[in-house]
């Protein structure tokens, strides 16, 4: 497929890594690690600022407000609500920043280290090489996204293949304006960037907001609908 783009923007999950990895390696790490991570790093201020960040997409002020309120201590607040979001595969802001921050000892103790498919960071390596400005845009954190990339197996750290990445802080994923925003920030018309996701939904609000798009369709990845009008691909090797 030819494309000419100034700019790549890349999802994770079902793109760059599959899903699998992501539900059955990186989700387990966080329940696995919940209790005693709270317990043993709950005075540091980023922490505080995640747990405040659950507690603020719950509809609450702080953590400490939420539990004034419930008379339930702040930190079961935040496990109880930690667990019920990841039930739900919930992509909230506050949940992936507490992700991140436990993924964080993951991988610098080698517990974790990173998933992609085998021609992901051969073809990272074509799009700099020919000028691309390749991005992330992904519902976890921007430090988790730069924990992935850093740690990958077979490649080691790969963060420099990145110029940028953008989380939900930026705005939802399935939200038009949020791609809007994305190329304002990148100083590129939203018709120079190619975003590659395997989200009908994110795929859709991108061509909307200007951008070109490609489907991801891995193995294990949710079905596309049908009809659907956007190119599909199964490997980066069908970019040039």
């Amino acid at each position: 497929m030819n494309m000419s783009p100034k700019g790549i923007l890349l999802d994770i999950e079902g793109t760059t890594s599959s899903i699998s990895f992501v539900h059955d390696v990186m989700f387990p790490h966080v329940l696995q690690k919940l209790d005693m991570f709270l317990d043993e790093q709950s005075h540091r201020p980023d922490v505080q600022q995640a747990c405040n960040l659950i507690a603020v997409d719950a509809g609450f002020v702080s953590a400490q407000e939420w539990s004034d309120q419930t008379s339930v201590a702040p930190l079961d607040l935040i496990r109880d609500e930690v667990r019920r979001l990841m039930a739900a595969d919930v992509k909230a802001t506050g949940l992936k920043a507490l992700q991140g921050l436990i993924w964080e000892g993951g991988f610098l103790s080698k517990e974790l280290v990173a998933h992609v498919y085998p021609d992901v960071v051969p073809a990272l390596h074509r799009w700099r090489d020919a000028g691309k400005d390749v991005r992330i845009y992904s519902s976890g954190s921007i430090a988790a996204q730069k924990l992935f990339f850093g740690h990958l197996a077979d490649h080691g750290d790969c963060l420099s293949l990145f110029s940028g990445h953008y989380d939900t802080t930026i705005g939802g994923k399935k939200q038009a304006s949020s791609y809007q925003a994305i190329a304002e920030d990148w100083k590129l018309n939203p018709a120079e960037i190619l975003f590659v996701s395997d989200i009908a939904d994110e795929l859709q609000a991108a061509r909307v907001a200007g951008m070109r798009a490609l489907a991801s369709v891995r193995p294990g990845n949710a079905p596309l609908p049908v009809p659907f009008d956007i190119p599909q691909i199964k490997s980066f090797d069908e970019i040039e």
